[in-house]
């Protein structure tokens, strides 16, 4: 009972993935007909996803927050690709030639972008704890900033927003090589949890997330904790851009990495880590990034005609519903009320309208007729629910 209790989020996702899992290969012929061809392209998508969502669980485990992973992935991106283009050999016409770049070239411009990496997350430690900004807006200037310097410094380095290197080493990471990121996503993996479970300064994050000011009183340096987590949260995005770009074998700054902050967030929310600091696991946000990835997949292969305007959708509910159950199990033995007073009543409104649109925008047979069917159902059992607050309510008044 003991091992159920403090790994019950872990077993309820393993629970949730093998569903995930057996409806889709259910409804859907694709994962019967290549299971092979799957499983590379939803490992391969999971560990992109997975190294940076490392970073930001980290930065929420130590009570802080980071929105510029996607402006970071693009920026890194930029900055790997256009180092390249800037140290190749040239043309006679001056055109970079990128189809076989040098090992050594490929080493510098990766460690150059390590090292802004570095800067980007001393930068934001700096605003949050000298100047005393909240972590939101210190990161949200940054998710709007980077992208345009990374824009500006694109069409100083290359004269394009979009920076094309033809390398076939690089060009193999996620296609052929798609073992690599997975690779590194373990990697990663290993060393979270050696230093969230086997170091001091483990404890001393978990300490500083849960509550700041007695960790400070206990003589914990936050300062160079919350420096710490903030460049482990811009370097796991750097190593992602890296790779996102090798795998496309182009990147353009002003969509790179567009939303991706959402998708980390998330993986680390689903996987247990929760937006008050100090909770929060490794294999949790594992499990959770998988689960993640395995539901866009499966949007995507049951409703291949809306996939991409369902994708976003899809991840900002999976967030709403993890912060909703996280913020349950912290009230553990106190009776939540969902739909309280008229709050309560208009959002069973919202709520059943919201499903019937989409129900209704998503189906091709008779969608006004399905869309309105679906709003009653919702309706019926959220209003249910509501009356049966009440009813419980004024029983334990009385």
């Amino acid at each position: 009972m003991e091992f159920l209790r403090k790994y019950r989020n872990e077993i309820g996702l393993v629970i949730a993935i093998f569903a995930v899992m057996f409806v889709t290969t259910s409804l859907s012929s694709s994962y019967r007909e290549k299971p092979i061809e799957n499983a590379q392209s939803i490992l391969r998508d999971a560990s992109m996803l997975g190294i940076f969502a490392f970073g930001a669980a980290i930065v929420i485990i130590a009570g802080g927050i980071d929105l510029s992973s996607g402006s970071v992935i693009a920026f890194s991106g930029t900055i790997f690709f256009g180092l390249i283009i800037l140290l190749v050999p040239k043309t006679e016409r001056g055109q970079p030639m990128t189809g076989d770049v040098a090992t050594w070239i490929l080493v510098v411009s990766a460690l150059v972008t390590l090292a802004c990496a570095v800067l980007i997350g001393t930068f934001h430690a700096w605003l949050i704890t000298v100047i005393e900004l909240p972590p939101f807006v210190a990161t949200l200037a940054s998710l709007v900033g980077l992208r345009s310097l990374a824009r500006l410094l694109s069409e100083k380095m290359t004269g394009s927003e979009q920076i094309t290197v033809n390398d076939e080493t690089l060009l193999s990471v996620g296609s052929e090589a798609w073992w690599i990121p997975v690779v590194l996503w373990l990697v990663f993996a290993v060393f979270f949890w050696v230093l969230m479970n086997k170091t001091v300064v483990g404890r001393h994050l978990y300490a500083m997330g849960g509550n700041e000011t007695a960790a400070k009183l206990s003589g914990i340096r936050t300062e160079r904790l919350k420096w710490l987590a903030y460049c482990l949260g811009s370097v796991t995005a750097a190593i992602s851009g890296i790779l996102y770009a090798s795998y496309l074998g182009s990147v353009g700054a002003s969509n790179a990495g567009l939303g991706y902050e959402l998708n980390a967030i998330a993986a680390a929310v689903v996987g247990g880590c929760s937006l008050m600091g100090g909770l929060g696991t490794v294999q949790g946000v594992i499990l959770g990034t998988l689960f993640l990835r395995l539901v866009v997949d499966s949007v995507q292969k049951l409703a291949s005609s809306n996939s991409d305007k369902l994708e976003g959708l899809v991840v900002g509910v999976l967030v709403i519903l993890a912060v909703a159950l996280n913020t349950i199990n912290f009230g553990a033995g106190k009776r939540k009320e969902f739909f309280p007073g008229w709050l309560g009543i208009a959002n069973v409104i919202i709520l059943s309208l919201i499903a019937g649109v989409l129900y209704g925008v998503t189906t091709t047979t008779n969608p006004l007729y399905m869309g309105v069917l679906v709003g009653v159902v919702t309706f019926t059992v959220l209003a249910s629910r509501a009356t049966w607050e009440r009813v419980k309510g004024r029983t334990k008044i009385a």
